[in-house]
């Protein structure tokens, strides 16, 4: 089974169009699945909620999505936000629908041209809502996906934790999404941060019980020999022959690639968030020049090599909160 993961953001009808509800927490999951080429592949539609009063279900959703599908029902400072952040995340394929509430009209050519200054100039725009069209498209980006390197098997294996609870009879077992490489069963894996070590006692993708899981599955992986307390959001499991590709930074130096319409200065003490990998981070900024140095709250992950970016936010900073991404990223 191939799947895809999309960033949906829209109304919960909308969603409730394009696949079956699984999961309602912060970002709620609805899942479409096909027979394609002789095997059962899936797309997982992400919804964050509560945009734009909370900004970090849109990040969380971001941090695993390889595609994206927006509602349009009107242009306003929201939509920009989303728009920005989308493109900051890197995110090259994707759909807008334009679905207005009644009596209202969004202007095809405004919104090309939005578009086109956030950076998402491969973005498609659909003048109606077809339900078959997006998944369409979706399907198209899985099957560009599948060339990508990350998605080979021989990339370092990345699981950041979403979520982790004992089962009795089962053990610790771990909810997350294979960023890269495969996990499969009898694996033994390592945290990072913390180095506590488990074996793979069985594996589940949507519900059915799996021998291996690939990039993009999101995945429930029952671990046997683990501490109960080893787990938490945004810790990343491993193998140990490829934990040396994640570093543990409790300080950086960096430099910000600017989002777009982001006018903002970062200047010394200001307060900052940082996501990736499910991670969402408080740092204070302590030097500004041509680098800029952050001290973190909590120990920040950082693949490297890998093509996840490291967002950066700042949340009391209006309707514009995304300030850009950060790139040069070096350990202190």
């Amino acid at each position: 089974m191939a799947v895809l993961n999309v960033l949906c953001v829209s109304t919960e009808d909308f969603a409730r169009n394009l696949g079956k509800r699984t999961d309602d927490r912060d970002v709620e999951s609805y899942i479409h699945k096909e027979m394609r080429n002789e095997q059962q592949d899936a797309l997982t539609f992400l919804r964050p909620r509560k945009h734009p009063e909370r900004i970090r279900p849109l990040l969380a959703a971001l941090d695993i999505s390889d595609a994206g599908i927006i509602q349009v029902q009107r242009i306003d400072a929201a939509l920009g936000e989303v728009l920005v952040a989308t493109s900051v995340a890197g995110l090259r394929n994707g759909a807008l629908v334009i679905d207005p509430d009644e009596g209202e009209w969004v202007d095809p050519d405004q919104l090309s041209t939005i578009i086109k200054q956030a950076g998402l100039d491969g973005w498609q725009i659909m003048s109606a809502v077809d339900v078959h069209a997006i998944r369409e498209h979706a399907w198209e980006t899985l099957d560009k996906k599948q060339n990508d390197a990350e998605n080979s098997t021989d990339a370092p294996l990345a699981i950041p934790v979403d979520q982790n609870f004992s089962v009795k009879g089962v053990g610790l077992v771990a909810i997350g999404t294979v960023q890269t490489g495969v996990v499969n069963k009898h694996d033994n894996l390592v945290t990072a941060p913390g180095g506590d070590t488990g074996v793979v006692r069985s594996l589940q993708v949507m519900d059915v019980d799996v021998d291996t899981a690939y990039s993009g599955d999101r995945v429930g992986v029952a671990l046997r020999n683990m501490k109960e307390n080893a787990l938490s959001r945004g810790i990343i499991l491993t193998r140990p022959e490829d934990v040396g590709h994640i570093e543990v930074h409790s300080s950086s130096s960096i430099q910000i690639e600017k989002a777009p319409f982001q006018k903002r200065s970062i200047e010394e003490g200001t307060v900052i968030h940082a996501s990736m990998d499910l991670q969402f981070v408080v740092g204070r900024c302590k030097e500004v020049g041509e680098r800029i140095h952050v001290d973190w709250d909590a120990p920040m992950l950082v693949r490297t090599g890998a093509s996840r970016r490291l967002i950066l936010s700042q949340l009391d900073a209006g309707s514009m909160r995304i300030l850009g991404y950060a790139i040069n990223i070096q350990s202190e």
